[in-house]
């Protein structure tokens, strides 16, 4: 009886707001199904870390926390994140992107969001816009800036790297924006374009693409990456080792654990662990709520730069781009592709767009994985 009353008086209002939170998370997993495979354990895990005197994390000097320990071992040594990315390389098919190169430009300019908001972030904190309490230095802009990727497991992996303090945050945000893709995307693509703009149709020739052009595509990127971007070759090279294990033909059994029970065995595992960060003295406060802030303007941003470089590239074109497929060039694969043939079918039934949009969205992966090794060469 004793031990419950102090558990009762431990217990705060800050505690019971992010056991809220951790409802919250659940419900968009469940009922929206906003990537339940992360949004769920994390629900349950922000409820769980929120308890007073319990043993699931590490408190006032006790026993060391099952959550402390998984986090120790998989986001400390950044060993889950990379799992994932083997699972993610799995499930992708390149295709689209070899069928049409050119797409690739798309992924690129997609990526302006992340820097922007790096800038975004280091010029209010030096120039005194934010209160001393709610600045950044260059290592935290760095990690808030990798939201804009719309990519989890390379946010996971940059914040680890540069600010495991604002892991929590990061995390959700990115998560969050990649499922609120449909939400996010079409305001913005629909104030930057016009209708008739929307309604453009794309050639689409289909091309057979060779078993081994696909084998040697992750391995060509490897090299690259590893040369422009040696920080990202970790995120890189197990991205292709994934892929790799897709379409070779000869580990169709490792290719389908992969993508599945390894995908989903690290994912619940992720998802308990990032809780660790969100207990209320971590995650409650001013900084949070901005850090979330600045990952939805530059996902914002991502999105108006693939747009804006479409139209510019239609000032030089005979053969017009569906701007809308500039937009697809973030990393929240496949979900912005869908979106973007969703919303050219809106606009003229008869437009399809898809496999364009599909092209633009794989690069985009590969691109926001080189973007995050090129933050972490020049901030770690």
């Amino acid at each position: 009886m004793h031990i419950l009353l102090d558990g009762l008086m431990a217990f705060t209002w800050q505690q019971a707001v992010m056991m809220f939170v951790g409802c919250v998370l659940m419900y968009l997993g469940i009922k929206k199904q906003y990537e339940p495979t992360l949004l769920v354990p994390m629900g349950l895990g922000t409820i769980l870390v929120n308890f007073p005197m319990s043993g699931i994390i590490t408190q006032h000097g006790g026993p060391e926390g099952i959550f402390n320990f998984l986090f120790d071992a998989g986001i400390s040594t950044e060993l889950f994140p990379l799992l994932i990315f083997i699972g993610i390389g799995a499930m992708i098919d390149f295709g689209p992107l070899l069928q049409n190169p050119f797409m690739m430009l798309f992924g690129a300019a997609a990526q302006l969001g992340i820097f922007l908001t790096v800038i975004a972030v280091i010029g209010l904190s030096a120039i005194g816009f934010l209160p001393e309490a709610m600045t950044f230095n260059l290592k935290e802009a760095a990690s808030i800036g990798i939201i804009a990727a719309a990519d989890g497991p390379t946010s996971i992996f940059v914040a680890g790297e540069l600010a495991q303090s604002l892991l929590a945050p990061i995390t959700v945000a990115a998560y969050s924006y990649m499922a609120l893709v449909p939400i996010i995307q079409p305001p913005v693509i629909k104030f930057l374009t016009t209708k008739r703009e929307r309604q453009i149709h794309m050639k689409y020739e289909p091309k057979a693409v060779s078993k081994t052009a696909k084998i040697l595509f992750p391995l060509i990127i490897t090299f690259v990456a590893g040369f422009v971007a040696p920080m990202s070759l970790p995120l890189i090279g197990f991205l292709m080792f994934g892929n790799i294990l897709r379409e070779c033909g000869v580990l169709d059994s490792l290719s389908s654990t992969a993508q599945n029970e390894l995908v989903n065995i690290v994912g619940i595992l992720l998802g308990l662990t990032i809780s660790t960060k969100m207990t209320a003295y971590e995650f409650l406060n001013a900084r949070t709520l901005l850090i979330i802030a600045f990952g939805l303007l530059g996902f914002v941003f991502d999105t108006a730069g693939g747009v804006l470089f479409a139209k510019l590239l239609n000032l030089f074109r005979k053969e017009k781009i569906n701007p809308m497929v500039g937009a697809a060039g973030i990393s929240a694969f496949p979900m912005s592709s869908r979106v973007i043939q969703k919303m050219a079918t809106d606009e003229d039934p008869k437009n399809f767009i898809l496999m364009h949009a599909a092209g633009a969205n794989v690069s985009g992966q590969i691109a926001s994985v080189v973007a995050g090794g090129l933050l972490l060469a020049f901030f770690r």
